[in-house]
This record gives C-alpha cells, sequence and structure tokens, in this order.
C-alpha cells in the first residue's frame, strides 16, 4: 500500500480511503468488523465518516476497537450554529469510541451554512481542547470550494471528482497544489453509476496527491479496489479511449 501526505496536514494517508457512510447497510456488527479489519490489514489507514449517519459512526468506532491508534480518523459536521457543531463532534467522539479525530470537516452541503468566522472559532475551540488535530472541508459545488479555499485553516478539502467530473474540477485541484491543501475524492464511482473498478483506479493513478474515498461495501468490492490498486491498468490509448467512451454514455 501507498501512503500520501494530504497537503500541508502532513497527514499520512494511504492511497485507498475507506468512507464508512454505508456500514449501517451491512447485515451484521460481525460481518462490518470482518471488513474493516480486512480492509486495516491490507494497509488502510484512513477511514471517513458523517455525523449525518450515527449508526455508521458507532458501528465504526466499534469496529475500530484496539486498533484506533493505528488509523486516521476523519468525521464531519454541516451544523449550521457554532453550538451545534461543537456538539456534533462530542456526539462522534462519543460514537466513535475516541477522544479526538485526526480531521474533522465542515460540510457545506447545505444552502445554510456557519460562517466561516464561526468556523474558524469553533475549530480553534476543537484544537486546544485536543479534540480534533487538522481540519477540512467537504462540498459538493466548485464555486463553494473556491470560496472557503480562500481561508488558510483549512488543511485538507473533500469533493466529488471521478472519470466524469469535468474540467473545473482539474482546475479544483490545481489550486489545492498550489494551496498545498490535500485533496480527498468523494464519489469515485460517481455515486455507483460507473462500474468499472479498473478504469477508476487507472484514473485516480494519473493524480498522485488525489485520495479517492471508496464506499465499500461488500468484501468482494474491497478485494477489486486493493487489487487494481496495486495492479492499475496501464494508460495507453485503449484507456483513453475506455475513458472517453464511458464519458460519452453519460454524457
Amino acid at each position: 500500500m501507498d501512503y500520501i501526505a494530504l497537503g500541508k496536514s502532513n497527514l499520512l494517508v494511504s492511497r485507498v480511503g475507506f468512507g464508512a457512510m454505508s456500514l449501517n447497510e451491512i447485515d451484521t456488527d460481525e460481518n462490518a468488523a470482518i471488513l474493516i479489519h480486512k480492509a486495516y490489514d491490507a494497509g488502510i489507514n484512513f477511514f471517513d465518516i458523517s455525523h449525518s449517519i450515527p449508526e455508521s459512526e458507532k458501528r465504526l468506532g466499534a469496529c475500530l476497537s484496539g486498533i484506533r491508534q493505528h488509523v486516521i480518523l476523519a468525521t464531519k459536521s454541516e451544523a449550521s450554529t457554532k453550538k451545534e457543531l461543537l456538539q456534533d463532534l462530542d456526539e462522534s467522539l462519543y460514537a466513535l469510541q475516541t477522544d479526538y479525530v485526526d480531521l474533522f470537516q465542515y460540510d457545506f452541503s447545505n444552502d445554510t451554512y456557519l460562517d466561516f468566522k464561526e468556523i474558524k472559532n469553533a475549530f480553534d475551540l476543537l484544537l486546544e481542547r485536543g479534540k480534533a488535530k487538522h481540519f477540512g472541508f467537504s462540498a459538493q459545488s466548485v464555486e463553494m470550494a473556491k470560496k472557503a479555499l480562500e481561508y488558510d485553516f483549512f488543511e485538507i478539502i473533500q469533493f466529488p471528482f471521478n472519470v466524469l467530473t469535468g474540467k473545473d474540477v482539474l482546475e479544483l485541484i490545481e489550486l489545492c497544489q498550489k494551496k498545498d491543501v490535500g485533496f480527498i475524492a468523494m464519489k469515485p464511482l460517481y455515486g455507483g453509476l460507473v462500474q468499472n473498478i479498473p478504469l477508476a483506479e487507472g484514473f485516480f493513478h494519473q493524480y498522485e496527491d488525489v485520495v479517492p474515498l471508496w464506499g465499500v461495501r461488500t468484501i468482494d468490492e474491497l478485494n477489486q479496489i486493493l487489487y487494481f490498486n496495486s495492479h492499475p491498468p496501464v494508460i495507453d490509448e485503449k484507456f483513453i479511449e475506455e475513458v472517453n467512451r464511458v464519458r460519452m454514455f453519460f454524457n
């Protein structure tokens, strides 16, 4: 497994990120633990979750029991007040069975979001209390992401990026590189529309500073992602033709 430093945060995360949002959809706690521990044994050390799905946070916390100190743990909140933001993290910490998260992200998914000054004030307080080590944000609008990147207290961005996204996202990645901001790619399979994992893995291997966050649900999915991460397809004319074919199909 290769590892990547997430921008100026210097968090050294696995080239494969584990998106745990769907852990609540796995049939039993035991099977969820098997999946998480298989990922960990394969070298995955970056696990991302959200306070918006407390059932998954709770299950992830239980699965990480005994290995928490060896992983990089991230969660996020879309709170609309500073008080709610602080409370969300406290509830996340309780569910995750930990005293701190390595990365806490503000989620700009809603139209109404917390003022940037309030976000920074909350982040400063969490850093002082030792409840979060590093800070970032998630967004799904390029305009919103660029606005947030004007504030240097964000060390990492989480944004949709995959074989179907456009040039505006590539420009966003370049901006992050200039600002030394880590880039986590949400929706590497475009929410399930892209079924070709080898193609998706090959696509991401063109971007050394981008960490894809895979929403893994089954052992089979995990095995495929791990295999093609270690054995990515060659980026040649045939690969580029296939990428263009997929883009044309969905466009």
